[in-house]
């Protein structure tokens, strides 16, 4: 009798483990990343560019906020103001959490954007995004370092030519780590769902 009630005390026992072992299988899996996740990337770990309002700029100044990285031009055509328009949307969509979030544009065009045109530019997104200007030297520096491309295009006149430019985003998290790479087109709803996740993994 007594190994009876052990048997079946054994065989309770595992039951009960199965069950709980095809419980913890059958949870949710942790959230993933739309985005390249670049966790523990050894490159583009900081810049030291000066704004367009003449201020000297490092990941450091942006301490406990996450930043968004754009390289671009005011005179782009499409690319560039999706860009931005969308991390203004992404911002709003984040509510309270928004101002947890730095943009930041920097200019693969120093020669014609001014701080000026750059102050002007940031405004029609947000006035808090801030636009960097690199000097040709720091701005070939720094494409390697972020390994981005840029190229110019010559236009019918020595003042009309583009700029050729990869068109992701890099993002740290609040701790100025880089953590993801958003390619152009991903949308709002997705960089968004992204930084949530991000804040919530730093918090």
């Amino acid at each position: 009798m007594h190994k009876r009630n052990a048997l079946k005390l054994i065989a309770a026992s595992v039951g009960t483990i199965c069950a709980s072992s095809l419980f913890v299988a059958c949870s949710e899996p942790p959230a993933k990343f739309v985005a390249v996740d670049l966790t523990g990337a050894d490159y583009a770990k900081d810049f030291q560019l000066t704004d367009h309002n003449g201020q000297p700029r490092s990941l450091k100044d942006f301490a406990g906020k996450m930043v968004v990285v754009f390289f671009g031009y005011t005179q782009c055509p499409d690319v560039c103001p999706t860009s931005m328009a969308e991390l203004a949307e992404v911002k709003k969509s984040l509510g309270a959490d928004g101002d947890k979030l730095q943009g930041i544009f920097v200019t693969v065009d120093p020669a014609r954007d001014t701080p000026e045109v750059l102050k002007a530019y940031m405004a029609n997104f947000d006035p808090t995004f801030l636009a960097l200007i690199p000097t040709p030297t720091q701005l070939a520096a720094l494409a390697k370092d972020y390994k981005v491309y840029y190229k110019k295009v010559d236009g019918p006149t020595p003042t009309s030519y583009t700029m050729d430019h990869s068109a992701g985003s890099y993002v740290y998290d609040t701790q100025g780590r880089l953590r993801l790479y958003a390619r152009y087109g991903g949308g709002a709803a997705a960089l968004a769902g992204d930084l949530k996740l991000l804040l919530k993994q730093t918090a």
